[in-house]
């Protein structure tokens, strides 16, 4: 039935995007690169949301998802990354040495997606930052230094800030990190008082600063979910 393929559809917009997005970035157009990246976000959130409503989730939906991730959130965000490397370090040609660590976020992706499909822990949490996160603070990336070439400059700040960003990133894709999910199985205060937190903080920032509030939320999401995975224990102790 055609209806069964709808969610499978809007998820291979996802993978289509995340191609596009690659084409962008290779031709230095970041902010187009960066702007596929955030509607890739925007589809992936549907293609669950389909499949449970028309109620034709399967093992197939959920493979075709993890390989459009990976193109989307894995190897789009590190093309990215690649061309905005500070070009400071053994240049070769018109990359340094740090333009290839960028792919080492694709390769955690990888490993965090094949095991997020094997994982029966997360189906109401989240155990490590999900690619989709990732993506969105690297897709902030090109917005917030935004000039005529798309290139942060090779100060000593900037190398020191994406040798920083690299490893963290990569640790948090396959951390043991307990973290919240936005899936609802009620709308009461109480039991999702800090998925709402978040949410209304998310819209505060970005309103107040856009694209800068990207990397903020995300540091908000890890720390309320530290606050919640303690506050839970309390309860159950107690």
């Amino acid at each position: 039935m055609i209806i069964k393929q709808i969610p499978n559809a809007i998820t291979s917009a996802n993978l289509f995007s995340g191609c596009i997005g690659i084409v962008f970035a290779f031709n230095s157009d970041l902010r187009m690169a960066a702007l596929c990246i955030l509607i890739s976000l925007f589809i992936d959130f549907f293609d669950g949301f389909a499949a449970r409503v028309l109620n034709v989730s399967g093992p197939m939906g959920k493979e075709l998802d993890s390989l459009a991730d990976m193109v989307s959130f894995g190897v789009l965000p590190s093309v990215i990354l690649f061309h905005i490397a500070p070009k400071a370090i053994f240049v070769y040609g018109n990359y340094s040495i740090l333009s290839y660590l960028a792919f080492f976020i694709a390769v955690f992706s990888a490993y965090r997606l094949a095991k997020f499909n094997l994982d029966t822990r997360q189906t109401d949490k989240f155990i490590g930052v999900p690619t989709p996160a990732i993506s969105a603070v690297i897709a902030s990336v090109p917005f917030i230094y935004e000039s005529d070439s798309f290139y942060l400059d090779s100060s000593t700040t900037a190398i020191a800030v994406y040798l920083a960003f690299i490893p963290l990133a990569c640790y948090l894709l396959v951390s043991e990190i307990t973290l919240i999910a936005l899936k609802f199985k009620s709308f009461g205060f109480a039991e999702n008082s800090f998925r709402y937190i978040l949410i209304v903080a998310a819209i505060l920032l970005l309103v107040i600063f856009k694209f800068v509030a990207i990397p903020l939320i995300m540091v908000l999401y890890i720390v309320l979910s530290i606050i919640e995975n303690r506050t839970t224990k309390v309860k159950a102790v107690s």
